[in-house]
């Protein structure tokens, strides 16, 4: 996956946000201000966090060489995922929309119910264009 497609992908996503607030090379993804995604641009590689279930959390770092304990993150409750080629597209996403999950989930009720307004909405949008 490249840089552009990632960024595309994760901003997709009802509610997300996004901004630098540990500099330039690492682009923070929001969803109602809480972190789902932080990715890291440098020479010498692409790489994002990404939230997960610790259980399988670490079966993705025992199948998968790009997946590894979240730099500067909770190793048990984030991944760090290389974007190396080594991964497939699809096992990328269905992680980025795990990690928006777990983080959705975690909102108050009424965080969670604008959330599934504001997708209502972008879904009429979508059919009516």
């Amino acid at each position: 996956m490249e840089l552009q497609q990632l960024r595309e992908y994760l901003a997709q996503r009802p509610g997300v946000s996004s901004d630098y607030p540990f500099g330039a090379e690492v682009q923070v993804f929001r969803v109602k201000g809480k972190m789902f995604a932080l990715v890291w641009v440098d020479e010498r590689s692409l790489r994002v966090n990404l939230k997960c279930d610790p259980a399988e959390a670490q079966m993705l770092r025992d199948v998968f060489e790009a997946v590894l304990p979240g730099y500067h993150m909770n190793k048990r409750h984030w991944n760090t995922v290389l974007l190396d080629g080594s991964l497939p597209n699809g096992e990328v996403e269905r992680m980025i929309d795990n990690s928006y999950a777990l983080v959705v989930k975690g909102l108050r009720t009424a965080e969670r119910q604008a959330l599934q307004l504001l997708t209502a909405q972008q879904q009429d949008q979508q059919q009516t264009t």
